[in-house]
């Protein structure tokens, strides 16, 4: 029988008020800054406008990247080599050569710190077998997140028709990235080399001015065309508090760059962090179905974090009521089996999905017969 754990708990409520009183942003043709782990929108200005988003597009690139990787079909250290149409790419580069072979890790960094086309073309090659392929994953991916005001063209970000996003979907594609703890390791370098051993040694330097002017800046990507001006999607974390912003259609980087310090500024000095349930939480055992083992602890796959406004007191009566949707061995760490629904007053705040702490095999009939055996000998069968 499924043991299902249901509790109660007291903290505090998230606070849903925006501050569109406020122009935080009056340069933008479209702006949000958000908490990362809730999704809870502190501010926003025209958060749907589909607008072109520039190399901002490279935050879908680097997240289907990411996730080939840890699925295994990709690895850091596996070599491509560039094609024609990768070294041909205009705009920002790091000057591929056609045959150029470089490391699935160099190249990464070329797309993370220096925003070069080239080798995201170079990658969506080498992950779909040419660039559409790649672009039509993208699109793929942003319907399954729900993203409905976003359509890729191609991997890079350079102006072609029908080729848009909002700030809200963008805000919500850096969300789904940084929850990949890697990608800060590369978008927090402000400088570095390629082809270091070689007479073609290149210097990368970040285009994210951010990371020198905002303490707790270590992402995301800026952006730059003729038709989406200057562009950025920041993030920063502070007080155990991680912020996203979206800045689009600036006229120039220096007033991208202050507005995004201005609304950085107004979401730490407003806002608190409350996490409600911390990732690895144990959140009780379940009866597994023909497991080797009978039962598993449960545990959080997230944070579930919420904002509050400085200044104002807590609230109480938060539920959290734990719901199974599989319990049949196999089943395996990070797989979900279910899901935390947290409520304030029977509304829907906030949701985590669950997984086992430990993988669990299928037990075989010898296993079970004993347990059988022993279940018997210690009352503890169910019928």
């Amino acid at each position: 029988m499924k043991k299902i754990l249901a509790f109660l708990l007291i903290f505090i409520l998230p606070l849903s008020v925006y501050a569109n009183e406020l122009d935080l942003a009056p340069t933008a043709k479209g702006a949000i800054i958000m908490e990362a782990s809730s999704g809870q929108i502190i501010y926003e200005k025209n958060p749907h406008q589909k607008l072109a988003p520039a190399s901002m597009t490279k935050i879908m690139t680097m997240l289907l990247i990411i996730e080939d990787i840890e699925k295994g079909s990709l690895a850091w250290d596996e070599r491509i080599r560039a094609s024609a149409e990768a070294s041909g790419m205009g705009g920002t580069q790091i000057y591929l050569e056609t045959g150029e072979i470089m490391s699935v890790e160099d190249l990464f960094k070329g797309i993370a710190i220096a925003s070069a086309n080239d080798a995201a073309v170079a990658m969506a090659e080498r992950i779909a077998g040419t660039e559409q392929a790649f672009v039509n994953r993208m699109n793929k991916r942003a319907q399954a997140m729900g993203l409905k005001n976003t359509n890729f063209k191609n991997c890079h970000g350079l102006d072609e028709d029908n080729h848009y996003s909002t700030p809200y979907d963008i805000a919500m594609m850096a969300r789904e990235l940084v929850k990949h703890e890697i990608i800060l390791k590369f978008t927090s370098i402000y400088e570095d080399n390629l082809r270091s051993d070689t007479d073609r040694r290149f210097w990368l330097v970040n285009t994210n001015k951010l990371l020198l002017l905002y303490h707790g800046v270590d992402g995301l990507k800026t952006g730059f065309t003729d038709a989406a001006g200057s562009c950025l999607t920041v993030t920063a974390k502070k007080d155990n508090m991680r912020l996203i912003g979206v800045l689009m259609g600036y006229p120039d980087v220096g007033s991208r760059n202050t507005e995004a310090i201005k609304m950085l500024d107004y979401g730490y000095n407003q806002y608190t962090a409350q996490t409600l349930l911390a990732k690895n939480s144990h959140l009780g055992k379940v009866e597994i179905d023909k497991g080797k083992k009978k039962y598993a602890q449960i545990i959080a796959m997230d944070d579930a974090i919420i904002l509050n406004k400085k200044g104002d007191g807590a609230r109480k009566n938060i539920t959290y009521d734990l719901k199974i949707t599989k319990t049949k061995a196999p089943l395996k760490v990070g797989e979900k089996v279910g899901v935390v629904i947290i409520k304030y007053h029977k509304k829907v705040i906030a949701e985590v999905d669950i997984t086992v702490q430990e993988d669990v095999k299928r037990a075989t009939i010898f296993n079970l017969y004993l347990r059988y055996l022993s279940d018997l000998f210690v009352g503890d069968l169910n019928f």
